[in-house]
């Protein structure tokens, strides 16, 4: 088993929009980083488990758990022309991009922020505690997966 940390704008898709998505499970579009396409490509299986990380708002941080529920496959976003994440490069005889569903398994109580992340030394090697991450899929050891796992069941 795998553990990874999925990043999402809430203002763009939050965890409460997939826990209210039918079988509580969507795909994970719109990867447009070769890195992060890499990792859902050829790392990333059924059955892995993921933090939902909420970014780019008031308080950043991982608000809940994912599912993979099933693994790699073309992102169709890539071949539509209305889509934002088009990519005229991507055709469906040759996919440059790819997406995994999730499903949602857990809400946090509450946020576990990334400032209350950083005060972890256990997770300083964290890749998402990192200067210049910005991936949005990044691995999680099983050590650094355990500990947030504790943290969150403190803060209840």
């Amino acid at each position: 088993m795998n553990y990874w940390l999925f990043k999402s704008e809430p203002d763009a898709f939050s965890i409460d929009d997939l826990q209210n998505m039918k079988g509580k499970r969507d795909h994970w579009d719109g990867i447009r980083n070769y890195q992060a396409r890499n990792i859902m490509r050829d790392q990333m299986h059924k059955g892995d488990l993921g933090f939902f990380y909420h970014s780019s708002c008031k308080v950043p941080g991982i608000v809940g758990l994912v599912e993979v529920v099933k693994e790699a496959y073309p992102d169709h976003t890539a071949f539509d022309k209305k889509e934002k994440y088009y990519d005229p490069k991507s055709t469906e005889d040759n996919p440059r991009w790819v997406m995994v569903d999730v499903k949602f398994k857990k809400k946090f109580t509450q946020i576990l922020s990334l400032e209350t992340l950083r005060t972890v030394k256990s997770l300083s090697g964290m890749v998402l505690l990192q200067k210049g991450s910005r991936l949005s899929i990044q691995p999680v050891t099983k050590k650094q997966w355990n500990t947030i796992l504790k943290l969150a069941d403190d803060q209840v």
